[in-house]
């Protein structure tokens, strides 16, 4: 509470940011001093948090997000944005920047980003883009509701999905990227409603009918590796886990193979103690 009685925000920590810091404490303080309405003051701690995210490093998209599926983790504005003028453009910004952490940057600068219902309804556009991606911000609180960036055959395999159709009707494989992570109430049944929330892990998805047994795939929850998800439905499809950014790009000029293969003893035998290396090669020499 202010000295006049009247709600404010209390930061107190505020003066305990690092010198290279001041312009946002500025910005703190005068927030502190200011009266405002719980959903600004809602609205500007959400955007205080992004700030001090951002200061802290910003991730590209590309790059995929922690991981962690929370506002906390994952609500930072793009380096190309300007401060938002009220609560709602707050608001608006930090949806968008979630919306497009959940893909590729190469896709999310030119997607429209938008909410969608849980019919597979559009709602609001946030953003309107240039290129056939659709990205959505989600809603941490509903399981089943992860931020995603889908491609227009993979909306058509969603909107099919949350429609309850009996199987997608997409021509083509859809693509999907879900690199914040996401919760789901089932790995084997895509109308489940109501069984407990599976955590999952940054992914990408082929939605495309695969065969687990044809394929050779694991059909169970993981978190490396790939599976078929809703296997021996309509629905299976093709998850990968992590980004496909895992793992070191190969440069012809400046790198070398590294042959991480190990060697151990033999072990022993009526022939007597085996030699470390080449013991099966013949010896050279008189001896």
């Amino acid at each position: 509470m202010s000295k006049n009685g009247k709600n404010s925000i209390g930061l107190d920590d505020a003066e305990m940011l690092r010198p290279g810091r001041q312009a946002v404490r500025r910005d703190v303080n005068n927030v502190v001093e200011a009266c405002i309405s719980r959903r600004a003051a809602v609205g500007r701690l959400a955007f205080f948090g992004a700030v001090m995210s951002a200061l802290s490093g910003r991730l590209l998209a590309d790059q995929g997000a922690s991981g962690s599926y929370s506002n906390s983790a994952i609500a930072m504005l793009p380096s190309d944005e300007s401060t938002p003028k009220s609560s709602d453009d707050e608001i608006r910004a930090i949806k968008i920047a979630r919306a497009m952490r959940s893909g590729p940057l190469e896709i999310t600068r030119e997607a429209t980003v938008a909410e969608m219902d849980h019919t597979g309804n559009i709602t609001e556009v946030l953003r309107k883009g240039t290129n056939e991606w659709i990205c959505t911000p989600g809603d941490e609180n509903k399981i089943g509701d992860p931020p995603m960036c889908v491609d227009e055959l993979g909306m058509q395999w969603f909107k099919d999905a949350r429609a309850g159709q009996p199987r997608p009707t997409n021509k083509a494989p859809g693509l999907c990227y879900m690199l914040c992570g996401a919760t789901q109430h089932s790995n084997t049944d895509i109308f489940d409603r109501t069984s407990a929330a599976i955590p999952i892990g940054p992914h990408w998805m082929i939605l495309w009918p695969f065969n687990s047994k044809h394929c050779g795939l694991p059909t169970s929850v993981r978190d490396a590796g790939a599976w078929i998800m809703f296997a021996g439905t309509p629905y299976a499809y093709l998850h990968i886990c992590g980004t496909p950014w895992d793992g070191r790009e190969y440069s012809p000029e400046n790198d070398e193979a590294v042959w991480t293969m190990q060697y151990s003893a033999k072990r022993r035998s009526a022939l007597g103690p085996s030699r470390r290396g080449n013991s099966s090669l013949p010896r050279s020499g008189g001896m």
